[in-house]
């Protein structure tokens, strides 16, 4: 995923890019490990000493709140980040931890049946097992 791609997905949310942005909604685009404000911070650090982690936490939350990623609470301990806002299912590996993504069609969630007055905004699906790497390596 090169800058220029970047720059106009996040114009395309209307989010102005600034060197930090870019450098963490490029890594979330080019990692798709659902990764940590931690990991997401760590891994930029080396590469832009001035980063904060409340930089990387405010940035975050700015793209979540206009839709640029999806925050996964799968992680009974921290909050993951996802670029793909795509329908989907998240996995998550009991063993190994590791989350990965699931193909998901719309026909395949249950039609919402709360009141008319309710407005559905996020529908998060998640499942937890085995993965295929933990399975074969028993």
């Amino acid at each position: 995923m090169n800058v220029t791609e970047v720059h106009s997905h996040l114009i395309s949310h209307n989010i102005k890019p600034s060197v930090q942005r870019v450098a963490i909604m490029q890594y979330l685009m080019e990692h798709k490990t659902h990764p940590t404000i931690d990991q997401i911070f760590n891994h930029l650090l080396p590469h832009i000493p001035t980063l904060s982690k409340t930089t990387v936490y405010n940035t975050l939350k700015l793209f979540y709140d206009k839709r640029a990623v999806l925050a996964l609470t799968i992680d009974e301990k921290n909050v993951r980040y996802d670029a793909e806002v795509t329908a989907h299912a998240h996995f998550k590996c009991k063993k190994c931890g590791s989350i990965q993504d699931i193909c998901l069609e719309e026909t395949d969630i249950p039609p919402f049946k709360g009141s008319n007055k309710l407005i559905l905004e996020d529908t998060q699906v998640y499942f937890m097992g085995i993965c295929e790497k933990c399975t074969s390596n028993n």
